[in-house]
């Protein structure tokens, strides 16, 4: 014979509640009798809470009890208590006191874990292009380019040479020739130069040409920028 412990477990059942917002005996009677006439065998014993959360005062729970027995139904306990007292009064005449979901007291719950953001894959940037640099003069009929990327000229550019890049052009030394920077349409691009003596200056193909130089600014050391589709020329300070 193989003998088994007692054991204590949870388990969840359906039970009706009836709201009850007076004590009025004659009044509850009515509402339990309208359940029971929608569903004559569903209620047959059926298990009962009261929900007393909206009486001010205490009811006569053993009366309550009786009423409640008297339709059919089986009175387990009430919830809503809204005093000590009331639960006291409860429980002295055999009825349970539970606590509905949103009333019951027990360990806080935890705080839903903080919403993870996505993470969105920064984009690679571009492979840097290192800067072109000619050491040296550009002479007359050279053509030295820098394809996507700067031009750094470590000399003077001769007349009739020309200097091109995708971005800026550095030159350490005399202009005397064409500088065409941003090449293939870049605004963001410059000219720098010691001596301004150009032929033709060009940034995203706005150009300037020798006759229309600043006189002020010949022979200064500049820097050659885009300015609401113009160029600028500043001197370098």
């Amino acid at each position: 014979m193989v003998e088994r412990d007692n054991e204590l477990k949870g388990t969840t059942f359906t039970i009706s509640v009836l709201h009850i917002s007076d004590g009025e005996p004659e009044r509850i009677r009515q509402l339990l009798a309208e359940k029971v006439a929608q569903a004559p065998y569903f209620f047959n014993c059926a298990p009962l809470v009261i929900n007393v959360s909206r009486l001010e005062q205490i009811p006569d729970f053993e009366q309550l009890k009786e009423l409640v027995e008297s339709e059919e139904f089986v009175l387990v306990g009430i919830t809503g208590a809204r005093s000590e007292e009331m639960k006291t009064a409860a429980k002295a005449v055999g009825l349970a006191v539970m606590a509905s979901g949103k009333s019951r007291k027990s360990e806080p719950e935890p705080a839903p874990a903080p919403a993870v953001p996505e993470v969105v894959p920064e984009p690679e940037p571009a492979p840097l292009i290192p800067s072109k640099v000619h050491v040296g003069p550009v002479r007359s009929g050279q053509q030295i380019y820098a394809a996507g990327t700067s031009l750094v000229v470590l000399g003077s550019v001769s007349p009739g040479a020309e200097v091109l890049a995708d971005d800026s052009i550095h030159i350490y030394g005399t202009l005397r020739g064409r500088a065409i920077a941003g090449a293939k349409g870049n605004p963001q691009a410059r000219i720098y130069c010691q001596q301004l003596q150009a032929e033709l200056l060009s940034i995203a193909g706005t150009f300037q040409l020798s006759d229309a130089l600043p006189t002020g600014l010949i022979q200064q050391p500049v820097h050659v920028r885009l300015d609401n589709e113009q160029l600028r020329i500043d001197r370098i300070k």
